[in-house]
């Protein structure tokens, strides 16, 4: 089932701008205009469209916390996260903040490494491509890694799940539409997305796929909830998000690994 641009933009216009999808208005052009009421161009304040955590799970232990935070207004948005492991001897922790313009290109990326290691890296336009700069220890001469990618790239590191929850976001905008209430997009039908890793200096495509409405249960909890497949080079990820669009749950079954909302 396929769906022209124009059904896709009056859904978006129409259904998108609530709760969490406040973010994708700032994050995604076509969505831009909608935010107007709530945020102009004289009065930038930033808006809070989700926080929270996630409880990161090796083999049923949990092993790491994610604390987010997106905030958005009429200029662009943010999303700054902090990663804490909870298991091992070298406990790490590490940080990171994506800033996005108004028409959800990237503007800057910084992730820094603040245990075991003192590893930072900052990625930026460099006209109309993108560069990495990072150190991995401060003493270090500072290294530069060029992509032959446009600011449109996503960022998806390694540790940062709610990364994830924004690039769902794009792909919900782009391929999707409202039906009766719900989300409706073309079933088993895949999307692919560029993306940049900056934690380990790489750039490798991944493909999305719409998989219908699961029932799963969470904290003990049945509910129903959109599912998406994401395939990379890195591994294979399910994501569950609920009708707001907040990511509640990920999972790769290949690792033993599952990520869910608190």
């Amino acid at each position: 089932m396929q769906f022209g641009v124009g059904i896709r933009t009056g859904f978006l216009k129409r259904r998108l701008v609530k709760a969490v999808t406040l973010a994708a208005v700032a994050c995604w052009g076509s969505l831009q205009g909608t935010a107007a009421g709530a945020v102009s161009e004289n009065n930038p304040t930033s808006q809070m469209v989700d926080s929270g955590s996630f409880g990161v799970f090796t083999n049923g232990k949990r092993v790491a916390t994610e604390t987010f935070s997106i905030h958005q207004s009429s200029l662009g948005s943010s999303v700054t996260s902090e990663f804490k492991s909870e298991a091992g001897t070298d406990k790490a922790a590490q940080s990171s903040e994506l800033q996005l313009t108004g028409t959800g290109e990237l503007k800057s990326y910084e992730w820094k490494e603040s245990s075991p290691g003192q590893s930072q890296a900052i990625v930026v336009p460099n006209q109309d491509f993108l560069i990495e700069r990072f150190t991995n220890r401060p003493e270090e001469k500072q290294h530069e890694q060029p992509f032959l990618l446009p600011p449109s790239t996503s960022i998806l590191d390694d540790y940062f799940f709610v990364q994830r929850e924004v690039l769902a976001w794009k792909y919900l905008a782009t391929s999707c539409r409202q039906e009766k209430g719900q989300v409706e997009c073309p079933l088993k039908q895949n999307t692919q997305m560029g993306t940049i890793n900056a934690h380990s200096h790489t750039s490798a495509p991944v493909t999305l796929q719409f998989s219908g409405r699961e029932k799963i249960s969470l904290h003990g909890v049945e509910r129903e909830l959109i599912r998406l497949d994401m395939k990379s080079e890195s591994g294979d990820w399910s994501l569950w998000l609920d009708d707001q669009l907040k990511l509640q749950r990920i999972l790769n079954p290949a690792e033993g690994m599952e990520v869910v909302r608190d």
